[in-house]
This record gives structure tokens, C-alpha cells and sequence, in this order.
């Protein structure tokens, strides 16, 4: 099974859909594909599959289903770690971990068509992963979050500022995402530190309704113009 028909250039889907991007999570309430359902009925169309302490094995069919929704809502698909299992289905790319395998070498399992991205807390990581030719970075966390294990130091709105200002000055414009622990609230402080896009979980699995919540996210980041 292959994917590589929605693979339009990769800088137009960063721009189309890279300003919300939902990560997938379970809870006691939802499952993976749970939760990626109610995303895409909400109108985000960027799904990053984060799956951890799981084999490929047990990953695999829950990639075919994700990548067979994705495909339904046109949406992006993104799977964290899993270079292989990536370039197996054809999704739209890989978002990697500090710890996960070195962008170079992804890059040259997948090529040049695939998003690649990649996670960063400090200027000397941003620095890093473009010198490797990520398409994105996903740079925080903005606060503390409950969905990653291992937190690095918390930036806030001072710590992005800091980022950008420090990527300006060197002329550096790979897109940065913000991660977590965001609310809807904080939408206009991180539009005008001038981070390009915004990733939820957590805050929209926790809402009563997240096919709603994911709706109002959707509209609130439309009108915040983060492609500007």
C-alpha cells in the first residue's frame, strides 16, 4: 500500500496544514485510533501516530488504520520513531525524538519527498536538526504536560521569544511548532512570539466533547493567521 499520490510538495502541506497538528494519545476513555477519529471530525488535518513501548509489529495495523482516515479527510499522516514503518505504508513522513534515529539517516532511507521533523528544546538543537534538513521542528514544552514521560526544561512565552529572536538574527526559517500543555488561551501570546504552528493532545482528550474542542481549535487558529 502506498500513499505516495498525496505526497504534493511537502513545503505546501507544511503551510496547508502544519499550523494544528494533533498527537495521538489513549486514555481510559479513548484509544489511539479513538482519539484520531475525533481529530479529524474536528477539521485538523495534520495526525502525528505516537505510539510508545509498542513493537512495529503492534503499530502497524493501527498505521493502516490511521493512514486509511487520514486519507478520508485528506489529512496528513505522521508517525513518530518509526523510519521503517514509514516508508512500508508511504505516509507523509516521520517526526523523530532526540533520541530516535539521526535525521540524516532517515533522510537517506526516505528521500527528499518525505516531511521529516524533528524535536528540539534549546537554539543548539533547532541549530542541529536544520543542519540535518528537517522540514519542521516541534520545539517546548510551553508548560508541563502530562503525555510525555521525560520533560525537557520548560520554555514558556519568554523561552520562544528567545528561540525566534535567536533564529532571526541567523536568517533561520525551518517552521516551529509549540508543544505542550497549550490551551486555547494561549494562542495569541505564542502568535506573537511567532511560532508557526501549535500541536494539542492532552486539551482536547481531556474536554467533554473533543470533536468540539478540536473544532474551536481549528477556528481559533485559522483566524490567528499563523502562515502570516
Amino acid at each position: 500500500m502506498n500513499n505516495m499520490d498525496l505526497h504534493i510538495d511537502k513545503k505546501q502541506l507544511i503551510e496547508r496544514h502544519g499550523h494544528l497538528q494533533f498527537i495521538s494519545h489513549y486514555t481510559d476513555r479513548y484509544s489511539y485510533l479513538d482519539s484520531i477519529r475525533m481529530a479529524l471530525e474536528g477539521g485538523c488535518r495534520w495526525i502525528q501516530l505516537r505510539v510508545k513501548g509498542e513493537p512495529d509489529e503492534r503499530v502497524y495495523p493501527l498505521a493502516v488504520k490511521a493512514q486509511r482516515l487520514c486519507r478520508e479527510h485528506g489529512a496528513v499522516l505522521v508517525i513518530d520513531d518509526r523510519v521503517e514503518l514509514v516508508k512500508e505504508l508511504g505516509t507523509h513522513g516521520v517526526h523523530l525524538g532526540k533520541n530516535d534515529m539521526p535525521v540524516a539517516e532517515a533522510r537517506a532511507l526516505l528521500g527528499e519527498e518525505y516531511i521529516i521533523g524533528g524535536t528540539a528544546n534549546t537554539f543548539e538543537d533547532i541549530c542541529h536538526l536544520i543542519r540535518q534538513g528537517v522540514d519542521y521542528i516541534g520545539c517546548g514544552p510551553f508548560r508541563f504536560t502530562s503525555t510525555k514521560e521525560k520533560l525537557s526544561p520548560l520554555l514558556g512565552a519568554e523561552g520562544y521569544q528567545r528561540l525566534l529572536h535567536a533564529m532571526q538574527k541567523q536568517r533561520l526559517t525551518t517552521p516551529l511548532v509549540a508543544i505542550g500543555g497549550i490551551t486555547l488561551d494561549d494562542l495569541p501570546t505564542l502568535t506573537a512570539c511567532g511560532v508557526k504552528g501549535i500541536a494539542v493532545s492532552g486539551s482536547i482528550l481531556r474536554a467533554s466533547d473533543p470533536v468540539e474542542a478540536m473544532q474551536h481549535w481549528v477556528a481559533e487558529t485559522n483566524r490567528m493567521s499563523f502562515n502570516s
